[in-house]
């Protein structure tokens, strides 16, 4: 077996994998919002404000959870800034640096297109806000750099558990990817949630429903191709863990596939709630696993 079995465990907890959670539904949805505001229709606008809309409390969420799991909040700020100097700290060679930068200029930029949102919909009564929303130059470089800034969000902390020397983590380089596709279709899931309970169009709905299908089918075949770059490693995976992770793509994949190929009907609100627990037991089993391997 490969030395990583003899490194210390980190000892993470809930909150890391409520982090990971979040912070992939507020990158997807924020990057999917961004998609839909510089391709979609017209009909696709109460979608894409959706996007935005939810994006901005998620990051808080993020910040949140991350802060209580620090156990003192300065430590994220060290992190940043240096206590001493107040200069800021940028280390390119780690991701848990790099990923502290982009959630907090992501959580400006979602922030930002948050209140041009409010001012939109003439919850906030500031003409300057709405050239923070495309067509508008600023609004369109602000949505870009955040969607590009959500996406990294999304995907990062898979690459943040690859280069952490712990079994499962250090023995494949697909976390990044898995978890970059599984903050796609659970994004699109909660976007069809809430936006089937608001004034969203329903062909804006059925278009999202059809990219969610799609990459659900991506998301089974990513988590194929993890097992199988992991080789023996897998073997770690026969037991409870691996039920659970059975139970996911079970449940959490195929049976909402199953529910869209039957098309819309009664019940059709448990098909993005499934995805959503899915994408919570993945990170839960990836996180967990490792964890408790000593």
């Amino acid at each position: 077996m490969p030395s990583t079995f003899f490194t210390a465990s980190p000892q993470w907890r809930w909150f890391i994998v409520a982090y990971f959670f979040f912070g992939g539904l507020a990158g997807g949805s924020y990057f999917l919002a961004t998609l839909m505001d510089l391709f979609g229709k017209g009909r696709d606008r109460r979608l894409t404000q959706l996007g935005y809309l939810i994006a901005f409390p998620l990051v808080g969420l993020c910040g949140l959870v991350l802060t209580v799991d620090l156990g003192r909040p300065e430590r994220f700020w060290h992190m940043l800034i240096e206590s001493e100097t107040f200069r800021p700290i940028i280390k390119t060679y780690s991701p848990m640096s790099l990923g502290a930068w982009a959630l907090l200029c992501f959580g400006g930029c979602a922030f930002l297109s948050f209140v041009a949102v409010l001012a939109e919909r003439g919850w906030l009564v500031w003409p300057l806000l709405r050239h923070l929303s495309p067509p508008a130059i600023v609004g369109r470089l602000v949505t870009v750099i955040g969607a590009l800034l959500g996406f990294y969000v999304a995907g990062y902390t898979g690459v943040l558990l690859a280069v952490t020397n712990r079994p499962i983590w250090a023995d494949t380089t697909l976390l990044g990817l898995t978890f970059l596709i599984s903050a796609a279709s659970t994004s699109a899931a909660l976007l069809i949630l809430l936006g089937s309970w608001g004034n969203v169009s329903a062909d804006s709905i059925d278009a999202l429903e059809r990219f969610d299908a799609s990459v659900l089918v991506l998301e089974a075949a990513a988590i194929a191709a993890l097992i199988a770059s992991l080789g023996r490693i897998a073997m770690v995976w026969l037991n409870g863990w691996g039920l659970l992770l059975a139970v996911m793509v079970l449940g959490g994949i195929a049976l909402p596939l199953y529910m869209r190929w039957r098309a819309r009907g009664p019940g059709w609100a448990l098909r993005p709630v499934l995805i959503l627990l899915g994408g919570l037991i993945l990170r839960v089993v990836i996180v967990f696993s490792s964890d408790r391997i000593t």
